[in-house]
């Protein structure tokens, strides 16, 4: 009998047989086309943290997520707005297409049929997923206690970035126009990040750098964009398609090296990367 780390390897080699036959299939499982990538990627950026929310409901391919963020290769990856099943196929896509292995954690907050899917009686969960190159630990996933009109979280793992061991933890908070279920929820997270000394807090805020609600965290840590602070909001780069920018990679005794903003046309938010230098 196979274990579940040769099942899904054979998943995977299955899958690639398939593609090489009739090609990578589109976002309702149709065949795309597509060819398969000419050269693999080799490894990861050791440094490198990237922080995604996917966009559900959205209309976009797995297999074209995998390619956006093997393109950058990060160490680890906070997905927001995440289906656990999206999460799987785009794991087994990085690692069969792209030469990528990655460990999954998930911080999935709610069973939802109409985002993810599922059978009536297993709808697949929602929520949060951080991907690391690096074995994952101590994994906390954490529901706040009011998410607002949908229900919100916080996933936290510990493992290595720049070949340090390090605090990550992954959020996505209340809608926009809902204050005041942030405020609450940024109270609990900031808690929780202030018992570590060397932390990265990656997610999708909801929030505009001089939001009152993102105080507390401010007051914890920095975003890897050196000029973009609440006093001078205005030098913050964008990173969603209205033009705001709610996702944030936040450094508790680490420091920014060199951060990008990525324009995608598979999500409403852009992912955005950072390098750090974590001595």
């Amino acid at each position: 009998m196979l274990n579940k780390g040769g099942s899904r390897l054979l998943i995977c080699a299955v899958a690639l047989a398939c593609v090489a036959l009739v090609g990578p299939s589109g976002p309702g499982g149709e065949p795309s086309g597509r060819s398969l990538p000419v050269e693999a990627v080799k490894d990861v950026v050791p440094n490198r943290v990237m922080t995604w929310n996917l966009c559900n409901p959205c209309d976009a391919s797995n297999l074209d997520r995998a390619a956006e963020i093997a393109a950058y290769a990060p160490q680890v990856i906070g997905m927001q707005e995440a289906c656990a099943r999206d999460v799987d196929r785009i794991r087994d896509y990085l690692e069969v297409y792209h030469g990528l292995v990655y460990h999954v954690a998930y911080g999935s907050v709610l069973d939802n049929w109409s985002r993810c899917g599922g059978a009536p009686w297993n709808p697949g969960g929602f929520g949060q997923a951080i991907l690391s190159a690096a074995p994952i630990t101590d994994r906390v996933n954490v529901e706040y206690p009011d998410g607002g009109s949908e229900d919100r979280g916080y996933l936290a793992v510990t493992t290595e970035v720049g070949g340090r061991s390090v605090r990550v933890f992954d959020t996505h908070l209340a809608q926009r126009r809902q204050e005041e279920f942030r405020k609450g929820q940024v109270s609990v997270l900031a808690r929780e990040v202030a018992r570590h000394d060397r932390a990265v807090v990656l997610g999708d805020f909801n929030a505009v750098p001089d939001a009152a609600e993102l105080d507390p965290m401010w007051a914890l840590a920095t975003d890897t964009d050196p000029r973009c602070r609440p006093a001078d909001a205005g030098n913050c780069e964008p990173t969603t398609d209205w033009r705001s920018k709610f996702d944030y990679v936040f450094l508790r005794g680490i420091a920014p090296l060199r951060h990008r903003v990525v324009r995608t046309a598979h999500s409403d938010h852009d992912m955005l990367y950072s390098d750090l230098d974590v001595t």
